[in-house]
């Protein structure tokens, strides 16, 4: 089994990158398959279903499924001259995209929340057709967004699992933690050493060392923009940006000899809050390993440069390749989706992710590692998804500050002990899966349970 690190951890934009990034995705390539049909294409009509359409407004999922059609992608993502295009597909009804005639469109019309029909395949679907000059479709596909920024079609889904089992052969083909310790007891190797084999058998060190380097030079770019802007988050629930007063609270107080030690968390509190304030804002994140929980594994890599002694940059490589191997087991082994599985797959994913990087950089043996991400997810287990109003701001933003205290508890408990414990990380994940089966659609991301109706969406 093989997921690139560049898979786990995209480049992209705010609020949800099952919700905002997905779709984006989505229509980029319904673009290219229309580029290659043989057909004349006039029109376009996109349905929204599941939580796309239940969550589907306060995640700018209608947004972004429009600037996907106009040939908009996350990685390359241009908020000005996105707000331009928004505005002439407005005015005009048309899209006009490269390679292929002017196309009708018209928002209020030819893009459609469907409340009503679910799609099989997965809680975040939607449907793509294109309409020939009389209005009649002449292609159309399903996709599923299912979660992380991951988008298959309705055949790729039906296939199987969404790994790259195309190219060449990988030294190290991991499908479970028991089979990761075992070929690391095997090989002499770390989890990250293993990890950096499979990624050259697929790249080139430089190509990984540059990657992983902008990746995290993304991340801290999010946090510092995070501690440094305040004023209200769109979206109507008046959420105002907590994490620049609270830094600058901390700042002032640095140095002073009467701090309590338990401000250690505020700091790390505050480095994931920065992280999804950005995000809800729509700005550039990082999928960790998803955007719903993009703050949990900065704000932990940031906890341990600027606070733990003897901490080095060199490591950072480290960290993420370590997390990127924990992150592919819980994805091909159960879910990183939060319409899918709840908040369970989303920050407890990233708090396992972190932890286990963190452990990892701290010295820690791959028994200790397997340890404390077993120990992260295990505490987050059953946790819901219940954004009120839609929106990735209540209780997500916090919820990803006590993420990244829980990861940096779950490495400091796992580095007490020898690697030896009494649940296995497989079995924590498997108990994810199953929860996330049994759980109520209420509680997966359709915002209508939990706190989305106990709390006031105005």
């Amino acid at each position: 089994m093989f997921l690139s690190v560049f898979d786990m951890f995209k480049v992209g934009i705010g609020p949800s990158s099952s919700h905002t990034m997905g779709p984006m995705v989505a229509a980029a390539r319904f673009l290219d398959m229309m580029r290659a049909s043989p057909f004349e294409f006039h029109g376009v009509r996109v349905s929204l279903h599941g939580s796309l359409a239940f969550t589907g407004v306060g995640h700018a999922t209608d947004r972004a499924t429009i600037l996907g059609l106009a040939g908009f992608v996350p990685d390359t993502y241009d908020a000005d001259k996105a707000e331009a295009a928004l505005a002439k597909i407005k005015e005009t009804k048309t899209l006009n995209v490269d390679g292929l005639p002017p196309l009708r469109f018209d928002p209020a019309s030819d893009l459609m929340f469907d409340y009503e029909t679910p799609l099989t395949g997965h809680a975040n679907g939607m449907m793509i057709r294109a309409t020939d000059a009389q209005g009649d479709v002449t292609l159309r596909e399903v996709f599923y967004s299912i979660g992380g920024g991951f988008v298959m079609t309705e055949a790729e889904l039906a296939a199987g699992k969404d790994t790259d089992e195309s190219g060449p052969p990988i030294p190290y083909p991991f499908k479970s933690a028991a089979q990761m310790l075992e070929m690391s007891t095997a090989s002499g190797k770390n989890i990250a050493e293993m990890k950096r084999a499979n990624e050259i058998a697929r790249g080139c060190p430089t190509s990984l060392a540059e990657g992983t380097k902008r990746l995290w030079q993304v991340m801290d770019d999010c946090i510092t923009r995070g501690l440094t802007t305040d004023g209200i988050l769109p979206g109507g629930l008046q959420v105002k940006r907590r994490a620049k007063g609270i830094y600058d609270a901390l700042m002032a107080e640095r140095g002073m000899n009467l701090n309590a030690p338990h401000t250690i968390n505020d700091w790390m509190s505050v480095y994931a809050m920065a992280v999804n304030e950005e995000n809800a804002a729509g700005g550039q994140v990082v999928t960790a390993p998803t955007n719903g929980a993009a703050g949990v594994l900065p704000a932990t890599l940031r906890y341990y440069l600027d606070h733990v002694p003897g901490a080095s940059e060199a490591h950072i490589e480290d960290f993420l390749l370590t997390a990127a191997a924990i992150g592919g087991l819980v994805k091909f082994n159960a879910s990183i989706s939060g319409a899918e599985a709840g908040c369970q797959a989303e920050v407890g994913s990233a708090a396992a992710m972190a932890a286990a990087g963190l452990c990892a950089v701290m010295g820690g043996t791959p028994a200790q590692v397997e340890n404390a991400a077993e120990i992260a997810l295990e505490h987050h287990l059953g946790m819901t998804c219940d954004p009120v109003k839609g929106l990735v701001q209540v209780p997500c933003i916090e919820r990803n500050g006590l993420g990244a205290i829980k990861a940096v508890s779950a490495a400091s408990l796992a580095l007490r002990g020898d690697g030896t414990h009494l649940v296995p990380l497989d079995a924590c994940i498997e108990t994810m899966r199953q929860t996330g089966l049994d759980m109520s659609e209420k509680y997966k991301e359709t915002s209508l349970g939990g706190l989305a109706v106990n709390v006031p969406n105005c």
